[in-house]
């Protein structure tokens, strides 16, 4: 309001300059003094010179101000001093605008610093991107998560695992996914959830990394825990017959009443129970005995071509019987660094599964490479029935099975042997819907 009011003055001040010299011009025509007229004249032109110089100083302190502002220059100050009232009243309202704006981007800029502070202190990792995969935003969390010094674009990810792009451009709003990521100790089991905001500059999704390791370490109590349940279970079903058997049997010998034929015949079938369910705990004694009396790997390196020929030929008689297609893929000479005998082990019963889950005319497909970062996979995949999801959290628990005359522990003991070995056996769906069990170990 100021700047108009300067500039209203600054042409009212002129023109009552311009009044008289307008008169003086008139008052020529009429008494033709040629003294008026000149001075008139030279009234006029001094007045429109004067309003040029104005509009231009305020024109270029306009431009200054515009500028400075633009390219983020708050250190600008205008005089107050040495000039006209309405020069220092309007250089007073530019000063104004100027301290307002200031004031305003230093808050802006404490609040992206406390923002800033706030995503380096918390746990989880916080990556924000644009619709073109460009990272916004980092936090070290996430770029420790990553194994990244520097994470600009979503390309970047392909050194971790060559579809880890392609699946960050994919994430939508609400989606939740877990990933494996690398490190040198061990990988971590990272969840991925995603929001997004639509801001200006356009739709950002913002995904946030947590490390799940301790919930799944939880999860691996849990399963110790049915463990000892199922155990239980099984030795309270074999212990609590033979103990009604037996108060059976002495309850009979004591009555006088009883015939010999009859306490025979009695005595004999309880035996024949007794002797029939110490069998099955002894069958489940020798499995738990198996399952924990695995020796500590010897390790030498092998070649896994060979070890592979071997368990297809051990198999060779099942796959015909049954009309398996069974296909091995290996695109190279590989060697592996293991226990051969434990590699074996574990190869053989995920190789009985899938020849026992197929059925008849199915189709099992072995292949072996080098994943990312150096590390050796075994595949096993088969075109059986999926694992019911209401199974799959069970299906590495000791002694847990489906099958009626399934021990339950070539899963668990497959699973055993690949930690001794500082890897992991892991369940997938492929993309052609077969199951597959991986054997994964880590860097060679």
């Amino acid at each position: 309001m100021a700047l108009f009011k300067s500039i209203q003055y600054r042409l009212y001040f002129y023109m009552t300059l311009l009044v008289p010299a307008i008169a003086g011009t008139t008052f020529y025509f009429v008494a033709k003094e040629y003294v008026y007229a000149v001075m008139g004249a030279m009234l006029t032109v001094f007045c429109f010179l004067r309003l040029g110089r104005c509009y231009r100083s305020y024109s270029r302190n306009f431009d200054f101000l515009l500028n400075a502002l633009e390219n983020g220059d708050y250190t600008f100050h205008f005089p107050g001093t040495g000039l006209s009232m309405h020069e220092r009243e309007m250089n007073a309202v530019m000063n104004r605008i100027k301290d307002i704006l200031a004031n305003a981007r230093k808050e802006v800029i404490e609040n992206e610093n406390f923002l800033s502070l706030i995503l380096e202190s918390v746990s989880t990792g916080i990556i924000i991107l644009d619709d073109m995969g460009i990272v916004q935003r980092v936090n070290r969390t996430a770029l420790d998560m990553l194994g990244l010094s520097v994470f600009t674009h979503s390309n970047q990810l392909q050194t971790i695992n060559e579809t880890y792009p392609e699946l960050f451009r994919r994430l939508k709003n609400g989606d939740i996914v877990q990933i494996t990521l690398p490190t040198e100790r061990e990988e971590l089991q990272i969840s991925l959830q995603v929001s997004q905001i639509r801001l200006k500059r356009g739709m950002m999704r913002i995904i946030t990394l947590s490390n799940i390791g301790n919930e799944l370490e939880m999860k691996e109590m849990e399963s110790w825990i049915r463990l000892i349940r199922v155990m239980t279970h099984e030795i309270m079903n074999s212990i609590a017959p033979v103990t009604s058997l037996s108060e059976t049997m002495l309850f009979m010998h004591r009555d006088a009443s009883a015939s010999p034929e009859s306490l025979k015949q009695n005595t004999l079938e309880a035996f024949e129970a007794i002797s029939s369910t110490a069998s099955g705990l002894l069958l489940f004694v020798e499995s738990y005995r198996k399952f924990t009396a695995i020796p500590k790997p010897k390790i030498q390196d092998f070649s896994l071509n060979a070890l592979i020929d071997k368990i297809v030929k051990l198999h060779e008689t099942a796959v015909r019987q049954k009309n398996i297609e069974l296909t091995v893929s290996i695109p190279e000479p590989l060697m592996l660094s293991a226990d051969e005998n434990l590699i074996s082990q574990a190869l053989i019963n995920l190789v009985k599964n899938a020849v026992e889950a197929v059925g008849n005319e199915g189709k099992i497909t072995l292949s072996a490479g080098v994943r990312d970062h150096g590390r050796l996979s075994i595949h096993v995949a088969n075109t059986g029935e999926p694992i019911p999801p209401d199974i799959l959290p069970h299906i590495f628990v000791p002694f847990f099975t489906t099958k009626p005359s399934g021990s339950g522990i070539g899963l668990s003991v497959s699973q055993y042997i690949m930690r001794l070995h500082g890897g992991k056996l892991q369940h997938s769906v492929s993309g052609n819907k077969m199951t597959v069990f991986s054997m994964i170990f880590h860097v060679l």
